[in-house]
Parts: C-alpha cells; sequence; structure tokens
C-alpha cells in the first residue's frame, strides 16, 4: 500500500467530526473522489445526495458514530448507509435497495474515518465492482488500526480529532 495522509473532511458537525485519507502525490481525497464521481452520474446523483445527507445530518449532526447506524459489517470497515430499517430518537432510516456504497471506520462515537467506495451491483463485495475500493478501504483501516494501538496516531476525544504522536495534526501512513 502507498503512503497516505489522514485529513479532515468534515469537523462542522454537531456531534461527529470525519476524516478521510489521500494518497501521497493525489490532489483529492478518497471520499471526494467517490462522491464526485457519483455527483457527475445523473443515474446515481439522488442516491448520492440521500447517502451525503445521512452522513453529514444523521451521523454528523443528530446521532454519532452510534452503532445502530454503524450496522452494515465488511470485514475490517462498515459500509454505509445503514442496513435494514433502523429508527433512532423517533427517526427511520431505511435505504432498500441502495445502489451505493461508502466505506467507514468507526474510531470513536465522535470521530470517523470515511474511505471511498462505489456501486453495490452483486451479492457479495467480492463479486461487486465496487471489489477494489472495498479491499482498498480496508487495507487503509488495518494501518490506521495498527497506528492507533501502537500510538502513532492518538484520538483526542475531548476535541473530536485525531493526533500525531508528536502533538501535531499532520498524520502521514
Amino acid at each position: 500500500m502507498n503512503i497516505f495522509a489522514l485529513e479532515i473532511w468534515d469537523d462542522e458537525g454537531a456531534k461527529c467530526t470525519f476524516y478521510t485519507v489521500k494518497y501521497e502525490n493525489f490532489d483529492t481525497n478518497e471520499t471526494d473522489l467517490f462522491f464526485e464521481k457519483y455527483d457527475a452520474m445523473a443515474e446515481y446523483k439522488e442516491a448520492n445526495q440521500d447517502l451525503l445527507s445521512f452522513i453529514l445530518l444523521a451521523i454528523g449532526n443528530d446521532h454519532g458514530a452510534i452503532d445502530e447506524l454503524f450496522n452494515r459489517a465488511e470485514n475490517e470497515v462498515k459500509g454505509l448507509p445503514v442496513q435494514g430499517k433502523v429508527t433512532v430518537d423517533e427517526i427511520t432510516y431505511h435505504y432498500p435497495d441502495f445502489p451505493l456504497r461508502l466505506y467507514a471506520l468507526k474510531i470513536t462515537n465522535n470521530i470517523v474515518m470515511l474511505f471511498n467506495g462505489g456501486i453495490k451491483d452483486g451479492p457479495t463485495n467480492q463479486t461487486s465492482s465496487l471489489f477494489v475500493e472495498w479491499r482498498a478501504a480496508c487495507e487503509f483501516a488495518k494501518k490506521i488500526e495498527i497506528a492507533l494501538r501502537d500510538g502513532t496516531i492518538i484520538v483526542d476525544e475531548k476535541n473530536r480529532k485525531l493526533n500525531n504522536y508528536d502533538g501535531s495534526d499532520e498524520i502521514i501512513l
């Protein structure tokens, strides 16, 4: 796996800060690549907007990264949006036959790492066209979890931030 940096993707929600990853020497991070790609495709534009709203509003602003909203286990990562019908604080989230998946790693209830994703067009990730994005997300997640365990990345719960072991906010893995 190539060298990549962690960067804040969105920290304006009341409940959750979202991070993403960006490969060294790339101009665009993985999460923006996903949303830009599917926003430009007419047949996925509405689903893309629904997923963006779910992330920014339901997770970022309303509930945080609670387990109920991260119920689609995909090996090392979670697939978004939520699977099945889930009701939280009298709000029901239900995305039947949703065509897109975005992969994420829940660090805490207030910090989430977003990766890339794709079109869910097969019964499993292994048989779907998003296989490459899913495998990449799993590899990112493994490296991040190792860095969290060995102290390379420090979680600052109070400020909903991730820091490098030296206290800086520049995290390169």
